[in-house]
């Protein structure tokens, strides 16, 4: 078995467009949420998001790569450039070697209704233009960065709900463990326009603290009421340790745990049991005990149910051992597809950096969470080892554990 290491990783966030942006605004308990004005002309119940720039690709790539990139994969691109570079992998190493990609997205709504429009006004299919069909397909970022990146491995999208991201770093962790792949780039994009979240307004997920934005994720906190949308991208590089060893990497960390689960029951309410199994999987295959976990990144979105059940599944696992817990939903919103890539940028920073970031707007727990350790300001601490749970729609649960490497 090989032992899997990361030594790149790359952000596009509402909390910072680059991980030395990110890292600062975790310390500080930045909020990255933000009222959309246009999210009420459409008749949203909230007009809350997660507010970053659409990045302008004209100086960085062809406009023939561009035509066929919609909103998620130009984000999934300047993520997967920054982690390239951090990792040290140039253009001869990605001819010179089979490099694959997996990467959590579930929607391309933008891309599909824009040109459906397009259809129906014009009454002419060919005037929805030859890029609609590569930006509307789920695996767009996937086809898109193998092409831009000359990618020879591994190469399809992980569409799991929220969880995308993170089974898409799992996934990748077992290929290289098993010694199918020695370099993949990992990662989640989410698409960040009213048209990929109508419905989940129309379903009353988001909060309507509309008032104050900064303030409306609150996971964890008794008074929550909902969660606010949010995306970007987040990549993930990883290696086998002999590769990265060999080529003269800095290792950031070591992927040393992947458990997932399926609840079996309700399409969106969660389950302690299908989430602690996921849990406990993560640990049984990390060879580690609880005791041993320095940090916890809950998948904890700010709705009063998942929180919840989440809460309710982690101290069923971890007991009495007080290990320190926070979402940073708390200040991205909920990314996603995104979000368990990003939260394992997220945790690695802290990592990196010997803090922990708070959960932001936790200021009255709820029966359950007052039995967790919630961190709502910011701590120093060592973290050798951190967990990162990732649930989704459909009963899909991820947890992937990161050491470091000394």
């Amino acid at each position: 078995m090989n032992r899997v290491v990361i030594t790149g990783i790359g952000v596009y966030s509402c909390i910072g467009q680059n991980v030395e942006e990110v890292r600062d605004s975790l310390f500080k308990g930045k909020s990255g949420i933000g009222f959309e004005a246009i999210r009420k002309e459409m008749g949203f119940r909230s007009a809350l998001t997660g507010i970053l720039p659409v990045p302008n690709l004209k100086d960085k790539l062809h406009r023939r790569f561009r035509n066929s990139m919609p909103e998620e994969a130009e984000y999934a691109f300047l993520a997967t450039d920054e982690a390239l570079k951090m990792a040290k992998i140039d253009d001869a190493f990605l001819d010179n070697n089979i490099v694959g990609i997996l990467y959590g997205n579930d929607s391309t709504a933008r891309a599909v209704i824009e040109g459906v429009d397009v259809m129906r006004q014009k009454k002419d299919t060919t005037l929805m233009g030859s890029g609609s069909i590569f930006q509307s397909m789920n695996s767009t970022i996937t086809m898109n960065l193998s092409t831009i990146f000359r990618l020879k491995g591994i190469n399809f999208t992980v569409s799991g709900a929220c969880a995308s991201g993170s089974h898409s770093i799992g996934m990748g962790y077992f290929l290289i463990k098993h010694g199918m792949q020695e370099t993949v780039i990992c990662g989640g994009g989410q698409e960040v326009n009213p048209y990929s979240m109508g419905a989940f307004d129309g379903i009353s997920a988001f909060s309507v603290r509309e008032n104050e934005p900064t303030k409306a994720s609150r996971p964890f906190d008794k008074n929550r009421d909902g969660l606010v949308p949010s995306g970007g991208a987040a990549t993930v590089i990883l290696e086998s340790y002999e590769n990265a060893i060999k080529r003269g990497a800095t290792i950031l960390g070591e992927v040393i745990g992947y458990g997932f689960s399926s609840n079996g029951g309700h399409i969106s309410q969660p389950s302690v049991e299908g989430s602690a199994r996921s849990l406990k999987m993560s640990l049984k295959d990390a060879g580690i005990s609880v005791k041993d976990v320095d940090y916890i990144n809950a998948h904890a979105t700010s709705t009063p149910i998942g929180d919840m059940f989440e809460a309710r599944a982690i101290h069923e696992v971890f007991g009495d051992a007080k290990c320190p817990v926070t979402s940073t939903k708390s200040m991205t919103g909920h990314e996603c597809w995104m979000a368990g890539a990003s939260e394992i940028v997220y945790s690695l920073l802290m990592m990196q950096n010997s803090f922990v970031a708070p959960n932001i707007n936790f200021e009255t727990p709820d029966e359950d969470s007052a039995k967790l350790n919630i961190v709502s300001k910011t701590i120093e601490k060592n973290i050798d080892v951190f967990l990162s749970n990732s649930f989704g729609f459909g009963g899909t649960n991820s947890s992937l554990i990161v050491k470091k490497v000394k």
